[in-house]
């Protein structure tokens, strides 16, 4: 990261250079696009007791890894999802990117199929309580696979 006269630039993954508040517009862009209202609701959260968190969140994951060209909304979401499977106690964080992959348009069965191969590779039980999870918000939203 440089420093241009009191902002900031960064790589934009596209080969270029964005400043903090284009990389925040993005961010947020994305952030919503993909978690729908519960974006605003994490920010919000966050916004008494660690807004940078919050900042961070928004201007790097979203506003540079989610918008850097490579991967699709739903290949991301299947990796978010498989990585936090797979490291196990990130239940909020893994209902809202389940939340995120149906707003993405990945099917209910595509999401489960990801927690599964998570089993192989993080063990059962990992899976077993990720799978609490999606199961969680498919019935929030009403979207069980296998009624």
């Amino acid at each position: 990261m440089t420093e241009t006269a009191g902002t900031h630039t960064v790589g934009d993954g596209f080969g270029g250079t964005v400043g903090d508040e284009e990389r925040h517009k993005r961010g947020m862009d994305r952030m919503r696009q993909v978690l729908g209202p519960h974006a605003d609701t994490v920010l919000g959260d966050l916004a008494e007791v660690a807004p940078e968190l919050g900042r961070f969140i928004v201007e790097f994951a979203y506003g540079e890894v989610h918008s850097s060209p490579g991967l699709d909304h739903r290949q991301r979401s299947l990796v978010a999802i498989s990585v936090l499977s797979g490291i196990g106690g990130c239940d909020p964080a893994l209902g809202l990117h389940v939340h995120g992959a149906l707003n993405v348009g990945l099917d209910p069965s595509e999401i489960v199929e990801a927690v599964m191969q998570c089993a192989v590779y993080a063990g059962f039980p990992r899976a077993l309580c990720a799978m609490a999870v999606v199961r969680k918000v498919f019935e929030e939203r009403g979207v069980l696979p296998r009624e």
